[in-house]
């Protein structure tokens, strides 16, 4: 474990510098350190923007997605994954895909109100949404804010069918709601574990739980019989990828019914981001993890393929690809995941000629 104690490393953040948006013109740059009494860029607090959207529902075109629709009440996320893909759009909202990402976060509290609307629109049909297809809806704004609860229930109410993808334990706050939803099968949980070695997490992925607090999340929810798959994710050649088969038990011994991954991939701004934080957290061996992802990508670190952009091609990602199929095959022989209901959605006309 190399030694992190130094000026140039910020603790409890994944990027470890704030590159310039590429969509502006100027930027800011340190020309003489010498005179600066404490350092340019510094690990400042988080900074809470308030956003109110016309629309909650993103729709998304790309066909090797899973879902169609999904709601971010958040933009930006606190738990600082080196890796996260979501990066790159923090640029779009004028912030950086680095440090900005982490402590620039938008919420949107009317989000709930706006998605009623929406389903209440004479033209609205419903079908499966996503909760966190970009940032984490569990991540730690939503102690405070509450947004992802709030729309829990306007599914509810609606009897609407969510999914749900996480890697915070605050979800076991909203049970209740979860378990309601569950009798009336509109609900799945999708609990991301990328590590159960916990100084890699913490580098990793520097404040979200530990990976085997999520295991306790996937345990919890099974209990309550709520269906949960395991998404290992992402798989990093060099650094996790050898931990599949551990991850896939144990989400398996705790109750996970099914099972996914994703390997990863560096479009963007983040392939600088990650270069500079492994370049920081392993110098010995950062060339090596960055050669083995290039080679899932046809030799590169951006790969926007679509259909092999997140599980990757060649002889490195079929050997991820084998030992993912062989745990499965061990661990978790049967996965499956029952199909989410759309039987029992009404809208409000309809709720109001039961009265």
């Amino acid at each position: 474990m190399e030694d992190l104690e130094n000026e140039t490393y910020f603790k409890g953040r994944g990027s470890q510098s704030n590159p310039n948006n590429k969509f502006h013109r100027h930027q800011f740059s340190t020309e003489n350190i010498e005179g600066l009494d404490e350092p340019f860029l510094e690990n400042s607090s988080t900074e809470f923007i308030k956003e109110s959207p016309k629309k909650i529902i993103s729709v998304s075109n790309s066909p090797d997605i899973p879902f169609l629709y999904s709601i971010n009440p958040y933009q930006g996320c606190e738990h600082g994954c080196i890796y996260c893909y979501a990066r790159n759009a923090h640029e779009y909202w004028g912030f950086s895909a680095g440090l900005d990402f982490e402590r620039k976060i938008i919420f949107k509290p009317d989000a709930a109100e706006i998605l009623e609307k929406q389903i209440n629109h004479k033209s609205y049909k419903p079908q499966v949404i996503m909760l966190s297809g970009n940032t984490d809806c569990y991540q730690p704004a939503e102690r405070k804010f509450k947004i992802t609860r709030s729309l829990l229930e306007v599914f509810l109410k609606y009897k609407h069918p969510v999914s749900i993808i996480t890697k915070n334990n605050l979800i076991l706050r909203d049970l209740d709601l979860l378990e309601e939803l569950n009798k009336l099968d509109l609900i799945h949980v999708n609990v991301s574990v990328t590590s159960l070695n916990e100084e890699l997490r913490q580098k990793l992925e520097p404040r979200t739980v530990t990976g085997k607090g999520r295991i306790k999340v996937i345990e919890k929810l099974s209990e309550k019989n709520i269906p949960v798959r395991v998404m290992v994710a992402p798989i990093i050649p060099g650094l996790n990828s050898d931990e599949i088969p551990e991850i896939i038990k144990a989400a398996a011994n705790a109750g996970a019914t099914d099972a996914s991954f994703t390997i990863v991939r560096l479009n963007g701004a983040i392939g600088n981001i990650f270069e500079d934080w492994i370049s920081k957290a392993y110098p010995d061996k950062a060339q090596k993890v960055l050669n083995q992802i290039a080679a899932c990508h046809g030799g590169n670190l951006n790969d926007s393929r679509w259909g092999t952009r997140m599980k990757g091609d060649g002889k490195e990602a079929e050997a991820i690809h084998q030992l993912f199929k062989l745990a499965l095959k061990k661990y978790m022989p049967n996965p499956s995941l029952n199909q989410l209901s759309l039987a029992h959605f009404h809208k409000k006309e309809e709720q109001l000629k039961l009265f």
